[in-house]
């Protein structure tokens, strides 16, 4: 399935991956979502908090400073869609992201779920590692997709 990362190689390195919400620094989330990401830009601070709260956070670390983030929204029985997942510039090339995932496909609140998905534009392959394919069945999903731009846009014209 996927290369097994050693945890103890990026530990040895000063690295280390939490769920612990606390540790979150949301500054950081918060400008890389908003600023670099392409898909949540124009996000609103207080819609992020709410989705940090309810999710499953998973912040990586080096030397206590956050590297990487990824959130997991979850019933943690059935279903898991894995989101807003980055590393930061500065830590990119390092395995982090392979880490991360397998930090999250391992966790154990998140084992014998029936079904994961997660949307991205650009890493198939990162992703393919960990079992992840196209969904096998496109025309049984639908959604509603509005944009935090849309939004934006709405209450500027109220």
């Amino acid at each position: 399935m996927y290369v097994i990362m050693n945890d103890a190689v990026f530990q040895k390195k000063d690295f280390h991956i939490s769920t612990d919400q606390s540790l979150l620094d949301f500054e950081v989330i918060y400008n890389y979502l908003d600023k670099e990401s392409y898909w949540a830009q124009g996000i609103p601070v207080e819609t992020l908090k709410k989705a940090i709260a309810g999710s499953l956070n998973f912040g990586v670390y080096h030397q206590n400073k956050l590297a990487g983030f990824a959130r997991v929204v979850t019933d943690k029985a059935t279903f898991a869609y894995i989101c807003d997942v980055f590393i930061l510039t500065a830590y990119r090339r390092q395995g982090l992201s392979k880490w991360l995932m397998q930090t999250i496909v391992k966790h154990p609140e998140l084992q014998g779920l029936r079904r994961w998905s997660l949307a991205t534009a650009d890493a198939q392959g990162l992703y393919s590692q960990f079992g992840f394919t196209a969904i096998s069945k496109p025309e049984n999903w639908m959604e509603i997709f509005t944009p935090y731009q849309s939004l934006k846009k709405e209450k500027e014209e109220k």
